[in-house]
């Protein structure tokens, strides 16, 4: 296959309007949104910072093809305007408060689209809009600074997957049977450039699910390991120390988040999650698990986590040779951050982009940077994503599905994605971690996805029409 560059790419993904209307395209008929609330049953920690609630926005929307016919559609997804929207001086209800400012934009404008499309056109035709509400939104507010573009992608996500649901309903099948040339009009040569020219988004998506995705459990920075770290006995039912966790769930895949400014920390920490999980597998009687290490950009630099490497190798080999991929050890800004070049890195452990990952632009250049991994989040938009797929995959790079404390309809969207999606190593899903009263009113419809016992994500019941979560009140 042909390669593709970021200067090609750049030149050639521009959309100057959407082309002459067929029957399977739709209009946009109405779109609204509402808010739901959510406590954690414990704290997060990530990044430097705890979260203890969440607000999902959830979209309904119609629409209708040039017969008339329509289909209702559903998306939803946490605003997680911690990780998106990260401030010095900004307070979490100002920055909450921001996007949903910024929602009630992308809701209007999205509205007023009456143009005919695929869900992908529609989303291309209007996403420099959403970047210009959200300008207007920042100043408005007088925030003082700008709102991220990663935090309007996490807005307007929930509105693209509505649209992707109604679109699949309306032609009775799955969102991922209707990225072919039959319903999808441009070849991927439109959206990407001329090294995709004649290949359609199909090519990179598969048709039927993959059966079963190992489950990566979430290690916040500050989760009790073993038992006399609890601090306080939440009696709920559920585990709370690592190795109870273990059995309780079956798990051989392990996410854990680092602090990245404390080398001395950062390796006890995982020395100490190895011994817990040891222990935990040698009384079940499994032989293999496996690790990721998300620092969430807050390495000061490469070689920090060089040297992190050299002493994990050096003190808990076993440890180290159980390591799968490291996330994000870096500021998310790259194009300010050209210095902390990831080749020696990720000569040793695949490095992955996650924060950086706006577009595909960014995608691009992690890899000129040396990152050789992507981190897939259906929160950064159905049609977003699936093109940034595309590309990692020409370019062979290692792929896994990350999570934003995904509950409800955005983990069964954020599954889908994994269990459609060529290669991927895993899905992160702690929703059932930290917030599992958002799950309650799906878990009897999908169990396999809901309710682990053996470590694995069980996808039989995400191939109905759309994205196939239809939401519990429907």
């Amino acid at each position: 296959m042909g390669q593709i560059s970021r200067r090609g790419l750049l030149g050639g993904i521009g959309l100057a309007g959407l082309a002459a209307v067929r029957d399977a395209d739709i209009q946009i008929v109405d779109i609204r949104h509402s808010y739901q609330d959510f406590l954690y049953r414990a704290p997060y920690k990530f990044g430097g910072k705890e979260v203890d609630r969440v607000t999902l926005i959830n979209v309904d929307c119609i629409v209708k093809n040039r017969s008339g016919r329509t289909a209702k559609g559903f998306g939803s997804m946490p605003l997680g305007n911690v990780w998106s929207f990260p401030s010095p001086v900004l307070s979490y209800d100002q920055t909450l408060g921001a996007m949903k400012a910024l929602a009630d934009r992308v809701g209007k404008l999205t509205r007023d689209c009456k143009e005919y499309g695929h869900p992908i056109d529609i989303n291309t035709l209007l996403e420099s809009s959403y970047l210009n509400a959200a300008e207007q939104v920042g100043a408005s507010l007088k925030l003082g600074e700008p709102i991220p573009k990663l935090c309007t992608l996490v807005t307007m996500s929930a509105f693209d997957a509505a649209v992707h649901d109604a679109y699949g309903k309306l032609h009775r099948r799955n969102c991922y049977l209707t990225y072919g040339p039959d319903l999808l009009r441009h070849d991927l040569g439109h959206y990407l450039g001329a090294g995709f020219k004649g290949e359609y988004l199909d090519r990179y998506v598969l048709k039927q699910p993959t059966p079963q995705l190992p489950l990566f459990h979430s290690v916040g920075a500050s989760d009790p390991i073993f038992d006399s770290d609890i601090e306080k006995r939440l009696n709920d039912g559920l585990p709370q120390a690592l190795g109870d966790w273990t059995r309780h769930d079956g798990l051989t895949y392990y996410k854990i988040k680092l602090n990245g400014n404390d080398l001395k920390w950062d390796d006890d920490r995982v020395v100490s999650i190895d011994k817990a999980a040891s222990d935990a597998q040698a009384k079940r009687g499994v032989k293999r698990w496996f690790y990721s290490l998300d620092f969430n950009e807050r390495c000061p630099n490469v070689e920090y986590l060089l040297d992190f490497l050299a002493h994990l190798r050096e003190r808990a080999p076993a440890a180290f040779d159980r390591l799968l991929y490291i996330e994000q050890p870096t500021k998310r800004d790259l194009a300010a951050d050209r210095g902390n070049d990831m080749h020696r890195a990720s000569a040793i452990k695949p490095v992955v982009i996650d924060e950086s990952l706006t577009g595909v632009d960014t995608l691009l250049l992690a890899r000129e940077m040396g990152y050789t991994g992507v981190a897939l989040k259906a929160c950064k938009g159905q049609s977003q994503i699936l093109l940034i797929s595309a590309v990692a995959q020409k370019h062979k790079m290692f792929l896994c599905v990350q999570d934003l404390t995904c509950p409800g309809a955005s983990l069964i969207q954020s599954v889908s994605l994994a269990a459609h999606t060529p290669g991927v190593a895993g899905i992160e899903a702690n929703s059932r971690e930290y917030v599992p009263a958002a799950n309650k009113a799906w878990e009897k419809r999908f169990p396999g996805i809901f309710h682990i016992t053996d470590g694995l994500i069980r996808t039989g019941e995400i191939n109905g029409p759309g994205l196939g979560a239809v939401p519990p009140s429907a």
